[in-house]
């Protein structure tokens, strides 16, 4: 029968071996048998087979062949000389022969050395002490190397098979595995063991070094890492699970060689200091310069966190183990030194007590104060502190808890009212926005988790006691308002995330904008099933009436439980699972369950304990009903399937396959069939066919196709998908061929394209593998599987796929030879500048216009020449030759020249946005292009020293540039700067809109002129007339600059516009009540009518009240007036009117109004429109609002421009102001004139209503 052999098996057979099997055998014939022990195995002192001798023995049963016996073959052997002996001897305390037979059948100690004398070329010898029961071994070899091999071997056949794991830090996953896998393989082959490393996405969340299932072996519990603190201070950084399956002393070697390279790893750490005492802790904080000084300089950081009372120490190793052992020696110190002493205060003062006055204590009287929760009920503290220090900490606590004034505001009840009140506090955080109207005012809430056990709920309001009194004030305003707002709404927890979704998000904000009602839903984990409804109290729209309040939370209430009715109908169902079969409903990190309940989360399910019944059998589920009529169903189908599950898949198929293809379909390290494997969810098992047969045939049989078993076991259908994939990857491999393309390596790089990218559309195309040969480096990384040329390609794959590509291939090379052709030539190295141009402007004008590839190695300051290489077709290199050669006999034939210009006129040579050189160089003939002109004039760059200007081009270019520029700096040497006088009041007028007068001057006088102000007024230079105008304010001071004729010029035009200075103004005061201010400024009218005239008026005081009174709140039986239409049926329209008197509630005090004018004439005509305001002011006695039923009727009683509210205000006399956002007209005026203005505008909307009637006709 043929031995079943794992996928582990196949790729060491294969030469695959370095990763886990995936496939655990389902073949299991022979169980093996208890291990006995070591102390009850009786030795046969005498026995040949315990005990062999070194010299051949001759046994009943036939010997192994061995390597170089006579059934070896023919070998002719040189002689060779003798080489010395190496021997070496160990010690076994236990021998275990359970895994050394084959089939798993033990086997005898003289069978497992004679087994290692025939594999390796050593002699071995062995004894046993009986009373120790310890056996030694003798070991000689002609080297050492084959001794050591041999030594392996024999302890692998002796020794007990054990699995070791060793949580290796992730950070150093990458390091044990090296690269390419290099350093694990090393390990592996040292140690003959096999060392799994999971994958990252097979861990679970939770665990953290642990693997899944019980423990085999009293060996499999983590090993701790080298290094480690034993007490678990050290930083919990994740794990990975590594398992070293092996003989155990190999097991053991392999495990003391990883943790060496995770020890190179790990020169820093990360402890932490956990548990920390809670009155302890005050005392270590200001110790933190002394724990620095312990780490000698080192890089070492602390972290505190307070909430878990722990100290992190992150940095070098040593460093953090000095660190911690002081914080630890602190602790213990202060755990010896301080004793405690209880205070009771009330629980309002506790808040005096913590965070910044905490540690104002400690650092005056050197005690910690602790402090209960806000959540107990207890008022006792805790000072800590040494004996003599306790009686000082009192005393600052005392002081401390009586430093500021405490009002405890009670919320008024019921104790469901307070919650409400409380609830919005908190979601709207009034507490922060109390105290930021409030300064020096601080306000604190009772914890959530208190609200539900409370009978009362207060609010602690701290501060000075003035502050504390203006913030009672103000809460109690908004208790006030908030009383009667506020409403709770039965919605089931499930359905909230519905309501509350983008797709109702429009009706809950207008419930806000529209009935002024804010809605707050609770937390999803709270699971609460209310809803709060608040009539928000801070709106400018928010109603007094209790009646609206009401109104409105009702009709927000009805819409939300309408939402609450379409969104779902929710129902429980508890069904009864077995305890064991939770695991499959819950998945692995919880993932199953996840999916059930999907992404809307409206499902809640809670498993065994969580479900609230009698046992832990069941299992809940609350939701929407359709979902969760779904989820029972899911469940139930999950767990049938769980008990099913060996019926389900216990499908069983059997095929062959060449074994030459086991290994490529095994893949590297298993990832061919791992992937079956989490795809299908099947198990696979590789068997060679007759494989003891095959020992015994010849070598000339051994040539005929041999044979591989595949069992795969699952699910049907997942078996017969598998069984499909894994036959068709035969046929590819046996259609597979390869061949070698001789392809120049100057290509390869173009074949390959960016990032592979022409490469891998070949292979996905074709379904082949193209290789190409890398550079081999120096460890050997670099170099491909495939021994390869430097100028060959190989293409792997199907027969039809590799002609395709190969045709492909040269095709591309054919084309890389025409469009590839590279040119090289040489140019003056100061040519280079200008052919590459500005950042590289001119060179890729010239790779644009070509299509060709350049490259310009740009020459070194010694070297006269510069190399360039044009890659390319033919054409498109002819051409960049070309056009690169043309620039370069340009800037040959070009000539170079230096000016002195002095840098003061640089500036005005280069004129604004360089204007000035391109006028320049436009006056000596030289090109308009603005590429053809940069560089022809080189002024030093802003911030070098000098008066040097370079010019470079054609040479009789380059004269006239030259001459012109002397030529102009001397006519600006001969430049001068006069000041003159212009009061700053006219210097706009003289700029003239846009600058139009300022150019006119300019251009007529040639000089330039620089008003205060401008960006170059600082720039021209001081005037040369500065003592003359010595007394002159800098505001006044123009400047004008340029030749001396022109400058007089402009400076006598300049004198002649000034206009002579305006005679001093008069002025005068008025006092002006301020109750009449808007009636006499008339809103603002007055003051633009006065400062039309020349007149400007200056207050002392303004008014903080609004015009007119607020409008009374309409009561039952007001007076209203009706718009009847007497020709109609219909009932009259009823307006409001509403009179108020005008003063009763006005602002007290006089405003004294300062008249500015030009003439005595215009002072009086100002004061007497004043005065006749006043009196005007006295006689609006009353306010009149009359409201409209809507604004339709608004456009003709305002008329076409305002024009009849101006009819009627002078009919009546009366002020008429007709509002733009309600429908409410305001007369000001006396009693008389109000009323008789209130007629004329009802008057007009009777007449409106009337309109032109056509002739009635009966029906």
């Amino acid at each position: 029968m043929a031995q079943a052999l794992s996928a582990a098996d196949l790729q060491r057979r294969h030469e695959l071996e370095g990763a886990p099997d995936p496939f655990p055998s389902l073949i299991d014939d022979t169980p093996v048998k208890a291990r006995a022990p070591a102390a009850s195995r009786a030795v046969d002192t005498d026995s040949q087979e315990a005990f062999p001798s070194l010299a051949p023995v001759q046994l009943g049963n036939k010997p192994t062949a061995s390597a170089w016996g006579a059934n070896a073959g023919p070998r002719i052997k040189p002689p060779a000389p003798k080489q010395p002996v190496v021997s070496d001897s160990f010690i076994l305390s236990s021998i275990d022969l359970s895994t050394a037979g084959k089939d798993g059948k033990p086997t005898s100690l003289g069978e497992v050395m004679r087994q290692v004398m025939s594999q390796h070329k050593v002699k071995l010898d062995a004894s046993t002490n009986q009373k120790s029961h310890q056996t030694t071994f003798y070991l000689k070899a002609d080297s050492k190397k084959e001794l050591e091999r041999a030594k392996k071997s024999l302890l692998a056949l002796l020794s007990p098979i054990v699995t070791l794991t060793l949580n290796a830090p992730a950070s150093t996953i990458p390091t044990i595995i090296g690269p390419k896998g290099v350093t694990l393989k090393q390990v592996r082959d040292q140690t003959g063991v096999r060392v799994d490393i999971p994958r990252r996405d097979t861990l679970a969340p939770a665990t953290n070094g642990q693997t899944n299932g019980g423990s085999h072996s009293p060996s499999r519990n983590p090993t701790p890492l080298p290094g480690s603190p034993i007490d678990g201070d050290e930083e919990e950084e994740p794990t990975v699970p590594v398992t070293i399956t092996g003989p155990q002393p190999l097991a053991l070697e392999a495990q003391a060689l990883l943790n060496e390279i995770i020890a190179t790893k790990r020169s820093r750490a990360t402890q932490r200091v956990r548990d920390i005492p809670e009155h302890i802790l005050p005392f270590v904080l200001p110790r933190r310069e002394q724990f620095l000084a312990a780490a000698e300089g080192a890089d070492v950081n602390l972290a505190l966190n307070g909430a878990a009372r722990e100290i992190t120490v992150t940095g070098d190793r040593d460093a953090v183990t000095r660190v911690v052992e002081s914080i630890k020696s602190a602790v213990e110190y202060f755990k010896t030194d301080v004793i405690s002493l209880k205070l009771s205060l009330p629980k309002r003062q506790h808040r005096l007590l913590v965070g910044k006055n905490a540690e104002d204590i400690m650092a005056k009287a050197r005690c910690a104060i602790i402090v209960p929760k806000p959540d107990e009920a207890s008022e006792e503290l805790l000072i800590w502190g040494k004996a003599t220090d306790v009686g000082l900490g009192v005393q600052a606590v005392m002081e401390k808890a009586n430093s500021a004034y405490i009002h405890e505001f009670p919320l008024p009840g019921p104790i469901s009212v307070s919650r409400q009140l409380m609830t919005y506090m908190v979601r709207v955080n009034y507490a922060k926005t109390l105290s930021a109207a409030n300064p020096g005012v601080q306000v604190y809430t009772p914890a959530a988790s208190t609200w539900d056990r409370a009978s009362v709920l207060n609010v602690d309001i701290i501060g000075e006691k003035p502050n504390v009194d203006a913030a009672v004030s103000q809460f109690s305003a908004l208790i006030g308002k908030l009383f009667g707002a506020t409403k709770e709404v039965p919605i089931d927890w499930l359905v909230h995330r519905i309501i509350n979704s983008n797709k109702n998000a429009k009706k809950i904000k207008a419930f806000q904008e529209v009935q002024n009602v804010l809605v707050f839903f609770p937390p999803e984990s709270a699971e609460q099933s209310t809803v709060l409804l608040v009539y928000d109290p801070t709106s400018p729209n928010a109603s007094p009436s209790p009646v609206e309040k009401a109104n409105n939370l009702e009709t927000v209430e009805k819409e939300l439980l309408k939402m609450a009715r379409d969104a779902a109908d929710v129902k429980t169902e508890v069904i009864e699972v077995e305890k064991k079969w939770h695991d499959a409903v819950v998945g692995r990190g919880g993932t199953t369950l996840n999916a059930i309940i999907g992404e809307d989360k409206t499902l809640s399910i809670k498993v065994g304990a969580d479900a609230g019944q009698a046992s832990e059998d069941f299992i809940l589920v609350r939701g929407i009903s359709a979902d969760v009529d779904r989820a029972v169903g899911e469940i139930r189908k999950i767990v049938e399937d769980a008990k099913n599950d060996e019926i389900v898949s216990s499908f069983v198929t059997e095929f062959e396959i060449e074994r030459d293809y086991v290994g490529r379909i095994v893949g590297a390290g298993g990832a061919g069939v791992n992937k079956l494997r989490d795809t299908l969810g099947v198990k696979i098992d590789f068997s060679d066919e007759g494989e003891e047969k095959e020992k015994e045939v010849t070598k000339k049989k051994k040539g005929v196709h041999q044979k591989s078993r595949v069992k795969i076991v699952g699910r049907k259908e997942n078996v017969e998908e598998a069984k499909r994939r894994i036959q068709a990857h035969a046929d590819r491999l046996a259609d597979e061929t390869s061949e070698v393309l001789k392809i120049p390596h100057q290509y390869h790089s173009s074949l390959i394209g960016q990032s592979g990218k022409y490469v891998i559309r070949l292979e996905e195309k074709y379904a082949v593998k193209i290789t190409f040969p890398r550079e081999s480096a120096a460890d050997g990384e670099g170099k491909t599987r495939e021994v390869l040329k430097v100028d060959e390609v190989l293409v792997k794959g199907g027969r039809k796929g590799v002609a395709q590509a190969k045709q492909e291939l040269l095709d591309a090379v054919e084309f890389e030879k025409e469009s590839n052709n590279v040119v090289k030539f040489t140019v003056p190295s100061r040519s280079v500048a200008r052919i590459l141009g500005k950042g590289g402007a001119t060179i890729n004008d010239i790779k644009d216009q070509t299509g060709a590839q350049i490259d310009v190695d740009k020459a070194s300051d010694d070297t006269a020449v510069a190399n360039i290489a044009v890659r390319g077709t033919k054409k498109a290199i002819t051409e960049a030759k070309t056009l690169i050669l043309v620039i370069s006999d340009q800037v040959q034939e070009e000539t170079t020249a230096t000016v002195d210009v002095p840098s003061k006129f640089h500036r005005t040579l280069i004129g604004a946005g360089g204007q000035g050189l391109k006028e320049l160089i436009a006056r000596c003939g030289g090109p308009t292009d603005p590429k053809a002109q940069a560089g022809l004039i080189r002024f030093p760059r802003q911030g070098e020293p000098g008066d040097e200007v370079r010019l470079r081009g054609e040479p009789k270019l380059v004269a006239k540039l030259k001459a012109e520029l002397e030529k102009t700096v001397t006519t600006l040497k001969d430049r001068v700067v006069l000041g003159v006088e212009v009061p700053v009041a006219q210097h706009r007028a003289l700029i003239g809109r846009g600058g139009q007068h300022l150019n006119d001057l300019q251009n007529r006088t040639g000089a330039q002129i620089q008003f205060p102000g401008s960006r170059s007024y600082n720039q021209v230079g001081e005037p040369i007339n500065a003592a003359e105008l010595a007394e002159v304010d800098p505001a006044n001071v123009v400047k004008v600059s340029g030749p001396r004729a022109a400058c007089d010029k402009a400076v006598e035009e300049l004198k002649a516009q000034i206009k002579p200075a305006a005679p001093e103004g008069v002025n005068s005061t008025i006092t002006v009540p301020l109750k009449f201010h808007y009636a006499v400024s008339q809103q603002g009218n007055l003051f633009r009518q006065l400062r039309s005239s020349g007149v400007h008026v200056e207050q002392s005081v303004q008014p903080s009240k609004p015009a007119v009174p607020p409008q009374p709140t309409p009561q039952a039986g007001a007076v209203t007036a009706r718009i009847d239409d007497p020709d109609t049926d219909a009932a009259g329209v009823e307006a409001q009117w509403q009179v108020v008197p005008n003063y009763q509630d006005a602002e007290e005090g006089e405003s004294v109004w300062t008249l500015k004018a030009r003439d005595q004439a215009g002072l009086d005509r100002a004061l007497k429109f004043i005065t006749d305001g006043i009196e005007h002011a006295e006689k609006m006695t009353h306010v009149g609002f009359l409201t409209l039923p809507d604004r339709t009727m608004f456009p003709r009683i305002v008329g076409a421009k305002g024009s009849n509210v101006a009819r009627l205000r002078n009919e009546s006399g009366a002020d008429i102001t007709v509002n733009r956002d309600d429908n409410t007209i305001v007369i000001v005026g006396s009693e008389s004139a109000i009323e008789t203005a209130k007629d004329a505008i009802l008057k007009m909307t009777t007449n409106n209503n009337r309109g032109p009637r056509g002739p009635r006709r009966d029906a």
